[in-house]
C-alpha cells in the first residue's frame, strides 16, 4: 500500500471526497448507522490514506493531536478499510501505520482510540488497552483503548 499523510488543508478536492466517500461507504450504508459524519474535526485533523496498486483508496484513518479530542493523548479515529480491500491485511498495515505516523507527529504521547467492542482484541494486538466499560455510540458498542508510546 502507498500511505499519504497530510494536514486537510493539503488534501487534494479528490483525496478528501475519497476519504469521505469510504468512511460513508462503510460507516454509515454498511453498518446502517445514521450519524454525522462529518463532525467538524476534520479541517484539525491529519488524514492517513492508503492506496493500492491500482490507485483506489484501500484504508484510511484520522489522527488528531493531542487535546483536540482526548486532554493529554493524540486520537486515532475513523479507522477503515475498504470492503473490496479487506482480508489482505490491509487493516493491520492501517493500524501499524496510523501508530507510526502518531509517533512522528506527536512522539511520546499517548494514543486513545474509540473501538467497536468487537475489535477489542484487534486493537490490542498492538499494545491498546482497555480503558473502563463498554457503551454504546451510535447503536454499535464501543470501548475506549488506550495505548502509552512513553519509552
Amino acid at each position: 500500500m502507498r500511505w499519504t499523510c497530510a494536514p486537510f488543508a493539503e488534501l487534494s478536492a479528490q483525496q478528501l471526497h475519497d476519504a469521505l466517500a469510504l468512511r460513508s461507504e462503510v460507516f454509515v450504508v454498511e453498518q446502517n448507522c445514521v450519524f454525522l459524519d462529518i463532525d467538524g474535526l476534520d479541517p484539525q485533523a491529519w488524514h492517513l490514506l492508503g492506496h493500492g496498486d491500482d490507485g483506489r483508496l484501500n484504508a484510511y484513518a484520522r489522527l488528531l493531536r493531542p487535546g483536540l479530542k482526548a486532554p493529554d493523548d493524540a486520537v486515532i479515529g475513523r479507522v477503515v478499510t475498504s470492503p473490496a480491500a479487506r482480508g489482505g491485511g490491509g487493516g493491520r498495515a492501517l493500524m501499524l501505520e496510523a501508530v507510526a505516523q502518531c509517533g512522528r507527529l506527536w512522539p511520546s504521547q499517548a494514543i486513545t482510540l474509540h473501538a467497536q467492542a468487537h475489535l477489542e482484541r484487534f486493537y490490542g494486538s498492538f499494545g491498546f488497552l482497555p480503558v473502563g466499560e463498554p457503551y454504546m455510540e451510535d447503536g454499535i458498542a464501543h470501548i475506549e483503548m488506550h495505548k502509552d508510546t512513553t519509552p
